[in-house]
């Protein structure tokens, strides 16, 4: 046992590799030291992945006073193929942890004197977490919900799935979440958080 003493360390050939310890080795850093890091680096921490982002394309009907799934049909991207943007419209991580689920609906307020937008994050079919819009009707425009929610997944059957309805005081009917190609009006997505 013994202290090597240096102020710089180089491999013998340039551009070469060093090599600290082997498989099973441990190296501690006592408290107190600041370790420096001008370079890559590569291996360390942990990664916001898998995560997935979709969109509505476009305006799609839903029920009134009735939450309906938000078909967010068109993918931003999607890390790990887990998102399912044409049958199911949910995300399943296929990996454990916490993620971030975060979701953004917009609903055309003007049909059916709407007065109350409600967005709701669902977890394995039931409502997690929801957040509501309450508004004058007679306002002419469109109401947006933002919502979104830590939540643990198994990483073998868990999913998340977006349901939005509008809450009109004169009856029942149809309304319109808003969906477009660009300037996007409803969006769905997670990402998994480094714990």
């Amino acid at each position: 046992m013994g202290t090597i003493k240096t102020t710089n360390i180089e491999p013998i050939a340039d551009n070469g590799t060093v090599t600290l310890g082997s498989s099973g080795d441990t190296f501690t850093i006592p408290s107190g030291v600041t370790m420096v890091n001008n370079g890559t680096q590569t291996g360390f921490g942990g990664t916001n992945t898998p995560a997935f982002e979709a969109i509505l394309s476009s305006s799609a009907s839903i029920n009134h006073n009735t939450p309906t799934k938000v078909q967010c049909n068109t993918e931003i991207f999607d890390t790990a193929g887990a998102y399912d943007n044409s049958t199911n419209y949910r995300f399943t991580p296929q990996t454990a942890g916490k993620y971030l689920v975060y979701s953004k609906v917009r609903i055309d307020t003007t049909a059916a004197n709407c007065e109350i937008v409600v967005s709701y994050i669902y977890k394995n079919g039931s409502s997690y977490t929801y957040s509501v819009v309450d508004f004058d009707s007679n306002d002419g425009e469109g109401a947006t919900t933002i919502n979104s929610s830590i939540i643990d997944m198994n990483g073998s059957s868990d999913y998340v799935e977006l349901y939005a309805f509008g809450k009109a005081a004169s009856g029942g009917g149809t309304l319109a979440v808003e969906g477009a190609s660009s300037n996007y009006g409803t969006v769905f997505g997670a990402y998994k958080i480094i714990e």
